[in-house]
């Protein structure tokens, strides 16, 4: 079974790919970052997902949307007919339709919340502007569904062997170096502060002084190559593949609940390790 995480795009390319970091875990507290694969499309990373036959992923994007958006917009209160809904959408009737749903509301209560926002501090999932992870979520899901993905707690899935789990790398980013900013995808912003965080951030996955109780293994080269990245995004599906780890470890452990909550919502889905 592959072991990976997901550091997402919605509108991936060459030059901005979505980034997977795959790792093995080899002993029961060692997570060894083993490659780093590129798609720079969704269809690239949709087929990837479907043609590698078994998996567990943290992915980092929402797979759900707020009960309180979607109750007030009389959209479907299941899972799987939301998602489909919510598919069948454009962008721009997305953006529209959460714009005219936050402008009838007061400054500091804009956005309707999931439950597990608060935990895992994660912005909104119908949010869709710095970061767009309403497009992320209309991007990602879809492709999940494609792959016949379980995703425990929302979707059964139609392949058992494909176990997809909500991942934020800020969660564990900032447990570790707090919020020390070490990414920006704006090429003057990457300052040797912002390396420098990098430094610390990965010295601590490598040293397991996390709560996830997780050593993460990499060579020299694997490490150069995070910390050469001034955008992040390699560090951060190595977060990713981190709290997938950890995930994969709670349901050899505890059963097939993935170290989710034994109880949350079915509509809003929740993120692993929050």
């Amino acid at each position: 079974m592959l072991l990976f995480g997901c550091d997402f795009s919605s509108a991936p390319t060459a030059r901005k790919p979505i980034v997977v970091a795959v790792g093995q875990a080899a002993e029961k507290k060692r997570v060894t970052l083993t490659g780093l694969h590129r798609f720079a499309s969704l269809d690239e990373w949709g087929d990837w997902l479907r043609a590698t036959p078994a998996w567990v992923g943290g992915f980092d994007f929402p797979f759900g949307l707020p009960r309180e958006l979607v109750e007030h917009l009389g959209w479907p209160t299941q899972w799987e007919a939301l998602m489909h809904h919510y598919a069948g959408l454009s962008r721009a009737q997305i953006r529209d339709t959460f714009a005219a749903f936050c402008a009838g509301r007061p400054v500091g209560g804009k956005f309707a919340h999931r439950a597990t926002d608060v935990p895992a501090g994660s912005s909104p999932s119908m949010k869709w502007v710095n970061p767009p992870v309403a497009y992320m979520l209309h991007a990602g899901v879809p492709r999940l569904l494609a792959a016949g993905a379980r995703i425990p707690g929302l979707h059964t899935g139609t392949h058992a062997g494909r176990i997809a789990l909500e991942a934020y790398p800020g969660l564990l980013a900032r447990e570790l170096i707090g919020r020390r900013s070490y990414k920006s995808d704006d090429r003057r912003k990457q300052t040797p502060e912002r390396l420098a965080a990098r430094t610390d951030l990965l010295a601590g996955l490598e040293a397991g002084t996390s709560r996830l109780g997780l050593r993460l293994a990499v060579t020299a080269a694997r490490r150069a190559e995070l910390l050469a990245d001034g955008c992040g995004d390699d560090i951060d599906a190595v977060l990713c593949l981190l709290q997938a780890a950890w995930g994969l470890q709670r349901a050899a452990s505890r059963g097939p609940g993935h170290g989710l909550p034994e109880v949350f919502d079915p509509l809003e889905g929740w993120i692993v390790t929050a």
